[in-house]
């Protein structure tokens, strides 16, 4: 499973080069996963368009990395940022993933008094993960 802020890809490409590799030397599927709120936002203006540009991007990067075997899931919660963690832990579980491929940014000082999204991932996960800064 491979977590995509859509409004931000491209500080993902370590993550997402990671996730591909990864995907082609074991011939295993990715499944990118991304959470969006209900009410209209930068990327879509409702669930359904944002699954659409999520299954769009999916396909790109299949196409872009040479992947085999590659879904998209989308999830929708009323506020991201809160449930973010949690809604990737369920994520993990319900696409029966193995392994988490997850970016990281460098941590700062918000880091030492809260977990990172991934650094949360990594530690309450049932699964193995994979952070990539």
């Amino acid at each position: 499973m491979a977590p995509v802020d859509l409004t931000h890809v491209d500080e993902l490409e370590k993550a997402l080069a990671t996730a591909a590799d990864l995907a082609k030397h074991y011939s295993i599927p990715i499944c990118y996963v991304s959470v969006s709120a209900a009410a209209p936002g930068p990327v879509a203006h409702n669930p359904a368009e944002f699954a659409e540009k999520l299954e769009n991007f999916a396909q790109e990067q299949a196409r872009s990395r040479g992947l085999k075997d590659v879904s998209s899931v989308a999830y929708t919660s009323h506020d991201p940022t809160v449930d973010l963690d949690d809604t990737l832990l369920n994520a993990a579980e319900e696409t029966e993933s193995d392994l988490v491929v997850i970016h990281s940014h460098i941590p700062g000082f918000p880091e030492y008094l809260f977990a990172s999204n991934a650094g949360y991932i990594a530690m309450h996960g049932k699964v193995s993960v994979f952070v990539v800064r």
